[in-house]
């Protein structure tokens, strides 16, 4: 029986959550990979994630045009799925948003990381 767990994301460009997962410190392998999880249960993933306990990993796979997160949560002890997600997601949106400024010729004036976290970006654009 597999305990793996799957979560849809909004995740649709592999080079900006590869970005977001440098961004975070986090290491990760790419390729034609698995990820192991109760009792060495396997399943395939294009992006794995190495967790605190040895035996268990996060995944990413592209399931249609999104990128999905899989893992079997049950053996992954220092980080939650939402806290891992959140994480993820929120660098990986600030990625995608930087391309897009910088392909309209926006410039970045200020960033500042607010105390919940939150990212405020003040922009400028010279035409």
């Amino acid at each position: 029986m597999s305990h793996f767990t799957t979560v849809k994301t909004q995740i649709v460009s592999k080079d900006h959550l590869k970005q977001a997962l440098e961004d975070l410190e986090m290491a990760f392998e790419e390729g034609d990979l698995e990820i192991r999880g109760y009792q060495g249960i396997r399943t395939p993933v294009e992006i794995r994630v190495p967790t605190a306990n040895p035996d268990y990993d996060l995944g990413f796979r592209k399931t249609g045009d999104r990128y999905e997160l899989v893992a079997d949560w049950y053996g992954i002890k220092d980080v939650t799925r939402h806290e891992f997600l959140g994480r993820v997601m929120q660098r990986y949106a600030y990625r995608v948003a930087m391309e897009q400024l910088a392909q309209q010729e926006f410039t970045v004036v200020e960033e500042k990381l607010q105390g919940d976290n939150t990212i405020h970006i003040t922009v400028r654009r010279m035409t």
